[in-house]
């Protein structure tokens, strides 16, 4: 299924509800007014801020101009998501969209939301073992999978049929990170390459520099020579391990993955240096949630017809489809979408690239 179609499909579960989510007369809840908390779990991964947030606050608006967004960014710590997630609630927040730093730590937070009967919705990543009433995401699986058969595919074009490929998961905390490394083995454990090291590395906190030391060391016990390629998780990780690999002197950089479509990974994709990235459109995720959010406010419960299973309960889900970037296609994907400019992208560092890609 294409990205759109899927993006068309799940938005028309939600359009009834996002249509009338804040009108006057309607019945099935308040008209207007009410407090939604938005707590974010780091800005690390730079979508949480620049995209997520205004995002999801616009379309609130949009759909209920009296209602009050609480908003809180952990900055990585759960301990403090906890905090704000009682915050808010003690705010009188009617409704928390959370994306937690723990996936599993975060099921204190859904109980102390239930005891007060606020709704939770579970956006971007799963909270685990808890009564969560929605989850908003992509489907995981299939980023770590698209992600392993691009580099594949591209390692198989270059002439390689085995080899060490270097692996750099996400953070440990996060379970999406889990989702992305099993789909990523699904690809890749039958491809005749192997992934180093074992066990898999996890990067503490998502952090580039944590990745980037990680790299170093890689370098360092495999040799420059001795890995095809590098399976990073997200984009900050990516940018990281080719920090290391330049450093190194090494050059060509081997295939590298990478996931969020950054505007500096987009930069390094046109200029030669990150193979992929993982494009996962922001806006409609942003917008069902937000959707969505509103609609719990009324006392609406939207349907959807899919389900995760979370450990404790088989969650109502709304899943949107990933698409792979590369060089061939920036301009079909993140420009046609208006994430950026052709402007934002060529900057006069990547004005030779962007040329030859034939984005200028």
């Amino acid at each position: 299924m294409s990205r759109r179609l899927a993006v068309a499909i799940t938005t028309a579960l939600l359009v009834a509800v996002g249509a009338t989510a804040c009108e006057s007369g309607n019945s099935g809840g308040s008209a207007s007014g009410g407090k939604i908390a938005l707590l974010l779990p780091e800005s690390q991964t730079t979508r949480y801020e620049q995209h997520d947030r205004p995002l999801f606050e616009a379309k609130v608006k949009e759909l209920c101009a009296d209602c009050e967004i609480i908003y809180s960014n952990a900055q990585q710590d759960q301990s403090r998501q906890q905090q704000q997630a009682e915050a808010a609630l003690n705010n009188g927040a009617q409704v928390l969209v959370l994306d937690p730093v723990d996936g599993a730590a975060a099921a204190t937070i859904v109980s102390l939301a239930k005891s007060k009967n606020v709704p939770v919705i579970s956006y971007d990543r799963l909270i685990q073992n808890a009564p969560v009433d929605y989850y908003i995401s992509f489907d995981n699986e299939r980023v770590g999978q698209l992600q392993g058969e691009t580099l594949v595919n591209r390692l198989k074009e270059l002439g390689k049929t085995s080899g060490d490929i270097v692996m750099i998961n996400g953070s440990p905390t996060d379970n999406n990170a889990k989702l992305f490394n099993k789909g990523a083995h699904s690809a890749l454990d039958t491809s005749g390459f192997k992934t180093v090291p074992t066990p898999d590395y996890f990067t503490p906190e998502w952090k580039p520099e944590n990745a980037q030391k990680f790299m170093e060391g890689q370098i360092a016990q495999l040799g420059k020579d001795g890995f095809v390629g590098v399976y990073a998780a997200n984009d900050g990780t990516a940018g990281g391990a080719i920090s290391a690999m330049r450093a190194a002197g090494i050059t060509p950089v081997p295939p590298t993955t990478g996931q969020d479509a950054e505007l500096a990974a987009i930069q390094r994709i046109v200029g030669g240096d990150q193979y992929m990235t993982v494009y996962k459109a922001f806006k409609p995720e942003a917008d069902q949630a937000a959707q969505l959010a509103v609609a719990l406010l009324k006392g609406e419960k939207p349907s959807t017809d899919r389900t995760v299973n979370n450990g404790a309960v088989d969650v109502p889900s709304f899943l949107l489809e990933p698409q792979a970037v590369t060089q061939q296609n920036v301009k079909d994907t993140v420009v046609a979408d208006k994430l950026y400019t052709v402007e934002q992208i060529c900057t006069s560092a990547y004005a030779t690239a962007c040329k030859a890609a034939g984005l200028t």
